[in-house]
């Protein structure tokens, strides 16, 4: 899919052709390299008390984050040891995996086109920024997304989405999405 050398993913285009002008007009930038730009999309999943139960788990949350990305998800494993919930240090607890480039892109895409509109009652995403440009949100189910074969699924599991951008402020990068389309509720 990403193979072919002159293929552009739709957002990176509509980035580079439309919404950076957009930009540097809306925010009054001089140089173009003011603009805000997406960095990078990080995604996770963590296993919790299911990968305690079962070292297993976390190898089924690698491969479904592995599906829904197009790269190789890490296993991530726990730190530190704590008694009391049985998890041991080097245990495998869920698994991450940072998108860039083209791939990040076709993620994105994927995200605001097909994703989220498979939610059940959603009404949007709670703009959730950090104060420095980078916005995060959250999947209560991974199989919203085609990639996922809903048959095969042992368990549904929740997943984290950071979308790092060289914003500046949080008003930048609402702006640098809302151009992406991303579905704010407020």
């Amino acid at each position: 899919m990403l193979d072919n050398t002159d293929y552009t993913p739709r957002l990176k285009a509509a980035y580079k052709d439309t919404i950076r002008a957009a930009l540097k007009e809306e925010f009054g930038y001089k140089n173009d390299m003011q603009i805000p730009r997406l960095e990078k999309i990080v995604l996770n999943i963590g296993c919790g008390r299911a990968a305690v139960k079962d070292s297993k788990k976390a190898k089924s949350a690698q491969a479904d984050l592995t599906l829904i990305a197009g790269q190789k998800a890490l296993t991530t494993v726990a730190k530190n040891s704590i008694a009391g919930f049985r998890v041991r240090e080097g245990m495998p607890m869920g698994a991450k995996v940072t998108l860039r480039g083209d791939r990040m892109y076709e993620f994105l895409d994927r995200l605001i086109t097909v994703a989220m509109p498979r939610i059940r009652d959603f009404r949007g995403v709670k703009p959730s920024f950090d104060g420095r440009g980078n916005f995060a949100t959250g999947l209560k189910e991974h199989i919203v997304f085609p990639e996922i074969d809903f048959d095969k699924v042992d368990e549904n599991w929740g997943m984290d989405i950071v979308i790092a951008t060289t914003a500046e402020t949080d008003a930048e990068a609402k702006s640098l999405l809302k151009h992406f389309n991303m579905p704010f509720n407020a």
